[in-house]
């Protein structure tokens, strides 16, 4: 297959975001971004630093399963290496916890269920996405 390798992204919502996660924590230098949604990171963090692979966490503020914390905990333990100035952690990590309105102006009152339906629809999220290339 013709695959572009400065061009592999991966993604998790929910229950796929915590297995995603835990590949991160072994192998993230096969990926050139991960989005996490709604979600929470059941992997090391390490390997993620080390290789600069780009992680986007995106969840709901009022996440019914899994709530913002964990996605706040891993933003925090991403960002704790101090090798790293503030703009180069800046791209290596970004949270997004989405206030309940993004979901009530979309009709939605379930931020778990229709998260990762939204969140791969929103063009931010997926611009930085597939706008993130390996050099």
């Amino acid at each position: 297959y013709n695959i572009d390798k400065s061009r592999v992204y991966a993604e998790g919502y929910s229950g796929g975001g915590e297995t995603m996660s835990r590949v991160m924590g072994m192998r993230p230098e096969l990926y050139t971004a991960y989005l996490q949604c709604s979600s929470r990171w059941d992997g090391g963090y390490e390997a993620v630093v080390k290789s600069r692979t780009p992680v986007y966490l995106a969840v709901g503020e009022k996440d019914e399963y899994y709530g913002a914390e964990p996605s706040r905990n891993a933003y925090s333990e991403i960002r704790k290496d101090e090798g790293l100035s503030d703009s180069e952690v800046d791209k290596l990590v970004v949270l997004d916890v989405k206030p309940t309105s993004y979901f009530t102006q979309n009709g939605i009152t379930n931020q778990h269920g229709y998260g990762g339906y939204l969140f791969v629809r929103d063009n931010g999220i997926m611009s930085w996405l597939f706008g993130q290339v390996k050099n």
